[in-house]
């Protein structure tokens, strides 16, 4: 047991004055181990940088999966705009005979027995929220502004996780007989009510008054999410119960005396876009992520069958939007990391290159070593000892530059960042691999020196 003692104690201080010597041999060529060093430093810098990017592009989709709702399916309508109808006219003997035979199809629109419809039929759908809006001007205490009224049903916070931060929910006799009651988003608070609390108190809207129950709790929707997902920016919304909208407001599947009129060009309304679908937005939640492709394909044929066929609609999965876009970005950071990483690859051949030359400078030193006793072990240890405290340097240093350059990335270009511990412990590793294996053929070189040759170089 002594004699084990002896030995772990010998080989302990034989490996600290290598250390030491390895050391020593560094900081005596500063310039040219930093030099060395830095094709280490922007290598490693590149890769955290890269690996932040793509880290921070997947909490977007993260963040833009829950804002867009756990496994939904959106139907909205396809609205023709004005004139559409004349060019399609003029563009009809192009058609096929079952072409014309589909377009002189009668549909609706979408309605709300689309969505009963849906819920009753499909066992996959937890939760079906049919969504109308229109464009209001707002009055309180004699300020009008514009904003955008929602009539929704209680499923359409549930399917977007929307809570409510004062008052309470629609009731369902305010849901069944609709009730002049609303449920407002934070801006429309600050704008109306900066002073003052909300609930009991009363909006005008166009020529209705809604009492306000309930203010939603802020969230915050990304520019980008909202044109490319059409996800509401539900704190700049007024919330109503969706027969409210539809009995005191207008409900567009009706057929008045001032619908005929309008067909009479002069008496037709300025907007552009002639809408006759009674809902705004059909979003159904699915049960599990698993049934989203088949229920999507189940839908797609009931509201064919529903539709007569016609095309006045379209479906979209915002959630297997955001995968492919995510894979997308995933193959993206991977050509980066890989180009990123062949930083790391020159930056060893830096080193091989830079210890073969002062293993030349220095054969008479590794002569004097090995003419003295030392092994062809030590003359390995202390050279690699070396290259890897070159690496490991220029890894520490490495890392500091990237985590500086990803938030320079996010101050500068807006582009959100994020530094896992995975990255640094990985740009730490791949550093010190690196040293060693690009700092093993000059060990050995030097290793296989004659003692006697190098002792007469000069």
């Amino acid at each position: 047991m002594n004699y084990r003692n002896i030995f772990i104690r010998k080989e302990t201080n034989r490996f600290s004055y290598i250390l030491n010597i390895a050391f020593e041999a560094v900081l005596a060529n500063k310039f040219r181990s930093m030099l060395t060093a830095l094709g280490i430093i922007f290598g490693v810098a590149a890769v955290i940088a890269m690996m932040a990017i793509g880290n921070g592009a997947q909490q977007e989709i993260l963040d833009q999966i829950k804002l867009v709702g756990v496994n939904n399916i959106i139907i909205s309508p396809k609205i023709n705009k004005k004139g559409e109808g004349k060019q399609d006219a003029e563009s009809s003997d192009n058609k096929t005979a079952g072409e014309d035979k589909n377009k002189n199809k009668f549909s609706p629109g979408l309605t709300l027995k689309d969505a009963e419809s849906i819920k009753a039929m499909v066992p996959t759908v937890k939760l079906v929220s049919p969504e109308v809006i229109y464009q209001t001007d707002i009055i309180k205490d004699g300020i009008s502004s514009s904003a955008k009224l929602s009539g929704v049903t209680p499923d359409f916070f549930a399917v977007f996780n929307l809570e409510i931060a004062q008052g309470q929910m629609f009731n369902d006799e305010q849901l069944r007989e609709g009730k002049q009651v609303c449920i407002i988003g934070q801006v429309i608070k600050s704008k109306l009510f900066p002073k003052e609390d909300p609930i009991g108190k009363y909006i005008k809207c166009n020529k209705v008054w809604l009492k306000v129950i309930g203010v939603i709790q802020s969230k915050n929707v990304s520019q980008s999410a909202s044109e490319n997902l059409g996800i509401s920016e539900y704190n700049k919304f007024i919330y109503a119960p969706l027969q409210t909208l539809l009995l005191r407001y207008k409900d567009r599947s009706l057929i008045t005396a001032a619908s005929l009129n309008s067909g009479d060009e002069e008496s037709s309304s300025t907007d552009d876009e002639d809408n006759h679908n009674q809902i705004d937005k059909i979003v159904i939640q699915v049960d599990d992520s698993k049934n989203i492709k088949a229920t999507t394909e189940i839908i797609t044929q009931m509201m064919k069958r529903r539709h007569a066929s016609v095309d006045d609609y379209e479906i979209k999965v915002p959630e297997l939007l955001l995968k492919q876009e995510q894979k997308t970005k995933d193959i993206f950071n991977i050509v980066l990391g890989a180009i990123a990483s062949i930083s790391l690859i020159v930056g060893g051949i830096g080193i091989m290159n830079i210890m073969l030359a002062s293993v030349m400078e220095r054969i008479k030193e590794i002569g004097v070593r090995l003419a003295l006793g030392a092994t062809k072990r030590d003359v390995i240890a202390q050279f690699l000892s070396e290259a890897t405290m070159i690496s490991l340097s220029g890894g520490i240093a490495g890392i500091l530059l990237g985590i500086a350059l990803a938030k320079i990335i996010t101050e500068v270009a807006g582009i959100l960042t994020i530094i896992s511990p995975l990255s640094i412990v990985i740009s730490f590793f791949v550093s010190a691999t690196v040293g060693i294996l690009f700092g093993y053929m000059p060990a050995r070189k030097a290793a296989m020196q004659d003692p006697v040759t190098s002792l007469r170089h000069e």
